[in-house]
C-alpha cells in the first residue's frame, strides 16, 4: 500500500511539473513559458508567458481588426468595452502559462472547459450585447477562404439576439473551451485575482474530483480577502508616502 501511495504521489507530481513547464501547441505558442517584459498587451502574463511579445502588437491598437488571419470586424468594429473582453480571452489562450492545465485531450492546441466566474461572463455579455456578430461559435461557424481568412455565412445580428445571457455566450462562443463555474471564487476572471483561484484549481484534490469541495471554496475566499486587504493597505501606504 505504501509503495502504491508513493508511486501515485510521484505520478501526480510528474504530471503537474510537466504541465507547468509546457504551453499549448498552437501556431503562436512558445514551447515553454518564459518572461516577456516588452509585451504590448496581455501584460498579466509578462512574467511567465506562452506567447512572444511581438504577437501582442496586433492587440495593442484599438479597434483590433484581426488577430493573425481571423478578422474581428466582419460585422463592424467592436465597441471598446466588448473588445477589451475579447482581448482578455485571446490573451489567456495565447499567453497564459496556466492554460495548459485545461488542455483539450483530443487537440493539444485547444483548451477544454476552463472555469469562468459567473460575474465575468455576465459583465462580458453586458459589454458586448449591443455589438453585432454573424456566428454563434467562433470554432465552427465561420466560412474560410483559400487565404485562410474568415467570412460570415449568415447576416449580422446583435449579441443579445445571438446569445440569451452571459452563461450562454461563455459556453457557446468558443465551443467547449469554457464553462461557467458553480463557484464564485474557484474560477477565472482574467485578471490578477486568478493567481489565487488557480492555486486551488490545479491542486491535487481539484484534479481528482470534478466537484469543488466546500473547504477549497472557503480557503479560496479567505485568501482572496487577505489579498484584497493587503492591496488596500499598500495603496494607503503609497498615498501617505506621496503626501510626505
Amino acid at each position: 500500500m505504501f509503495k502504491f501511495t508513493v508511486g501515485l504521489f510521484f505520478a501526480v507530481l510528474a504530471t503537474s511539473t510537466c504541465r507547468k513547464d509546457r504551453c499549448l501547441e498552437g501556431g503562436t505558442h512558445k514551447p515553454r513559458p518564459s518572461p516577456e517584459p516588452d509585451m504590448h498587451e496581455c501584460t498579466l502574463y509578462s512574467k511567465s508567458s506562452c506567447c512572444y511579445a511581438n504577437f501582442t502588437e496586433q492587440l495593442a491598437h484599438s479597434p483590433v481588426t484581426h488577430v493573425n488571419n481571423t478578422y474581428w470586424n466582419r460585422c463592424g468594429n467592436l465597441s471598446k468595452s466588448c473588445e477589451d473582453y475579447m482581448k482578455k480571452i485571446e490573451c489567456f489562450y495565447r499567453c497564459s502559462p496556466h492554460a495548459i492545465h485545461w488542455i483539450n485531450p483530443n487537440y493539444t492546441a485547444a483548451i477544454d472547459l476552463v472555469p469562468l466566474c459567473q460575474n465575468f461572463c455576465d459583465d462580458w455579455y453586458e459589454a458586448c450585447k449591443n455589438d453585432s456578430t454573424c456566428i454563434r461559435s467562433w470554432m465552427t461557424d465561420w466560412e474560410w477562404d483559400e487565404n485562410g481568412e474568415n467570412h460570415c455565412k449568415s447576416e449580422c445580428i446583435p449579441y443579445n439576439q445571438m446569445y440569451a445571457n452571459g452563461t450562454d455566450m461563455c459556453e457557446s462562443m468558443w465551443g467547449n473551451s469554457f464553462k461557467v463555474s458553480d463557484s464564485s471564487c474557484l474560477c477565472l476572471q482574467m485578471n490578477e485575482k486568478d493567481a489565487v483561484a488557480i492555486k486551488y484549481l490545479i491542486s491535487e484534490s481539484s484534479e481528482e474530483s470534478s466537484s469543488v469541495s466546500s473547504s477549497e471554496e472557503r480557503a479560496c475566499r479567505r485568501k482572496l480577502q487577505r489579498t484584497a486587504l493587503q492591496k488596500e493597505e499598500e495603496g494607503v501606504e503609497i498615498e501617505v508616502f506621496e503626501i510626505l
